[in-house]
């Protein structure tokens, strides 16, 4: 199953760390509390779209750039589940998914 708050995290923390930045940093820099953004970062927590906006300014990287990037991850994950129709002897066997 596809957690959005989970690619999210993933994306916000690869942001953070390809900046050599700490969470104490980035949660400075976006009024958030170190624990939650750690939870964020890890999937644990939902963030709000005006929690969102803060630490992707403390980021400096548009929101847009962060759902794309959200978006790109869940559309490969959609194409590894989709099945996979294979004919054998006259009849037709559909795999549970393609991976």
């Amino acid at each position: 199953m596809i957690l959005l708050r989970r690619e999210l995290g993933d994306v916000l923390r690869e942001h953070r760390l390809a900046q050599g930045r700490t969470l104490r940093e980035v949660s400075a820099a976006a009024s958030v509390s170190l624990g939650y953004l750690s939870e964020i970062e890890r999937g644990e927590k939902e963030a709000s779209s005006e929690l969102l906006f803060s630490v992707c300014s403390a980021l400096n990287i548009p929101l847009s750039e962060v759902l794309e990037a959200v978006s790109e991850r869940v559309a490969e994950t959609e194409a590894l589940a989709v099945p996979v129709t294979l004919p054998l002897g006259g009849r037709t066997v559909v795999s549970a998914s393609a991976a």
